[in-house]
């Protein structure tokens, strides 16, 4: 590496602005793009999405990180704030008239009832009857009413429920034409009409991205290269020759949608071809997605593969002794322990992990996820329970990104049970990467890379995808056997080519190369798997 990085304009090599549409905690590639870039001496200030209304600041190594509000006020789309006098003319308007309708007939009801119940307590205390016949009277037109309202508020209050579920199916006839009108009409401009609360990132980022004024930005994935591109035209128009850079993390079009509303994913990858021929140059995850994506988007040049590799040069902690993985679990170092590490959906497969517990007598299961509390892993809790293991499985939060490697280390096999979505088949993912430095023998389902990465080392067992019974014999093979599998990492050469440090340097020179002023650190390696 040259001693003396050429000095841009913001005092440094150039200032980078990256884009992460998360709150950065969490999001291990993010951060260490950030730490990397800035120790390589680029001015780097990161922004990301802020949990609550208030921006938040801090210091990612020598990168400034900004958590910025992002209001959501286009979430809903438009027919959504419109009534449907045609479809449910019964229905109450958008919005809380028909809770509150609904609330207030109960609070109705209830001061009836409190009423009939005082002229009673009146009787029984000997207070003059008259006028407690009169007070019953007087009630007979209201309790009437109650009757005739009650009925009608609930079936509006029951059409209002149907019509909003029908929205957010939005498979009736009328809807799938109007999708496919917009889609037709407007072509990938349509992610406007589709999904309109895209803009709300732009109005919360595009502010910021202007007053820093940045040399390069660095958009994180697909909702992020929208207000790349938007910075980086209008700062061209300015007569400043920003660069964009697009950092794919998968590959769209084959994702399971994180949204289930179905305009959400074709909005998605509309926005994402109206915007990628803005990127100066696109870097990814993998050889094979890089190869989909130059096909997708027809763009000029290969995307340069920076792989989800840990960071092994930097000390394990910075902030003291990484947390002991066993020690949460309560658990001592002779009990088997398999763990998952990473972000949880049901694709994920870790149904099939708490399944198989019954079968492997022992057995203790770790989950590091983001949210140990989220509804998703409670009902892997409460599974468990059932399955008369729940004293078996751990919910544990994430630790920092740094930290990842020493703390899975103690485990005996980390496991990655996803299944079969294409995006799933063509890379490897950040926890294949994290394991293999932890030195665990793995057992990961047979999506297509990671199998074949698995067989080829022998680092770990592959396993039929959602299939119980293969999984369970995958787990006994290599904890019959451990010392076979962590053999492998002996392999001289094998982890090197797996290190963050290697890949910051093909990210390196292709800021570099943008910004040709200012000289690449090294010449890049050839990211492999």
């Amino acid at each position: 590496m040259s001693d003396e990085p050429a000095v841009g304009p913001h005092g440094s090599r150039g200032r980078v602005v990256m884009l992460a549409d998360n709150g950065v905690n969490g999001d291990s590639r993010v951060q260490k793009a950030a730490r990397s870039a800035a120790e390589a001496g680029w001015d780097v200030v990161l922004l990301g999405k802020s949990p609550d209304k208030h921006e938040h600041v801090w210091r990612l190594g020598e990168a400034e990180v900004r958590l910025i509000p992002v209001p959501g006020p286009m979430l809903r789309r438009r027919h959504e704030y419109r009534r449907a006098p045609l479809r449910s003319p019964l229905a109450y308007p958008p919005g809380p008239l028909a809770a509150y309708r609904k609330q207030r007939m109960k609070a109705w009801r209830a001061e009836l009832y409190q009423r009939s119940a005082a002229l009673s307590v009146a009787a029984r205390e000997g207070r003059s009857r008259p006028s407690v016949l009169l007070g019953r009277v007087k009630l007979i037109p209201s309790r009437l009413a109650a009757k005739v309202l009650g009925p009608w508020v609930t079936l509006r209050v029951r059409r209002t429920d149907a019509l909003r579920r029908k929205r957010s199916r939005m498979d009736s006839p009328l809807d799938r034409f109007t999708t496919g009108f917009w889609q037709s009409v407007m072509g990938d401009r349509c992610w406007r009409r589709l999904d309109p609360h895209l803009w709300d990132w732009e109005l919360a980022y595009g502010k910021v991205v202007d007053k820093l004024r940045p040399d390069l930005i660095h958009a994180n994935d697909f909702r992020m290269l929208g207000v790349g591109s938007r910075a980086a035209v209008r700062a061209r128009a300015q007569g400043r020759p920003v660069k964009l850079v697009w950092d794919a993390h998968e590959f769209l079009p084959g994702t399971k949608p994180w949204d289930d509303h179905p305009r959400w994913h074709r909005a998605q990858c509309a926005h994402e071809r109206e915007y990628a021929r803005f990127a100066d140059a696109v870097v990814t995850v993998s050889e094979a997605l890089a190869d989909l994506l130059a096909e997708e988007h027809g763009l000029p040049e290969r995307p340069a593969v920076v792989l989800n590799a840990p960071e092994v040069a930097r000390p394990a902690a910075e902030d003291g002794e990484p947390a002991d993985l066993r020690g949460l679990c309560g658990i001592g170092s002779d009990v088997p322990l398999v763990v998952y590490s990473g972000a949880v959906a049901r694709q994920r497969g870790l149904d099939t992990m708490i399944e198989a517990l019954p079968r492997l007598e022992g057995v203790h299961v770790a989950l590091v996820v983001l949210y140990p509390t989220s509804s998703y892993v409670m009902g892997l809790l409460t599974r468990a329970a059932e399955l008369d293991v729940g004293d078996r499985v751990h919910a544990l939060p994430y630790v920092a990104h740094d930290q990842v490697v020493p703390f899975l280390s103690t485990a005996d096999v980390g496991v990655i049970p996803i299944h079969h979505w294409p995006n799933h088949e063509i890379a490897l993912i950040t926890k294949f990467f994290e394991y293999s430095h932890a030195r665990l023998p793995l057992v990961v389902s047979d999506v297509k890379t990671m199998a074949e990465v698995t067989r080829s080392t022998g680092q770990g067992e592959v396993f039929t995808a959602e299939d119980v019974d293969d999984y369970v014999r995958a787990v006994q093979a290599v904890l019959s056997d451990p010392k076979r599998y962590r053999g492998v990492y002996d392999t001289p050469g094998l982890l090197e080519q797996w290190t963050w440090e290697a890949q910051a340097e093909v990210l390196d020179h292709v800021y570099s190369r943008l910004l040709s002023d200012s000289p690449p650190l090294a010449t890049p390696p050839k990211a492999t798997a």
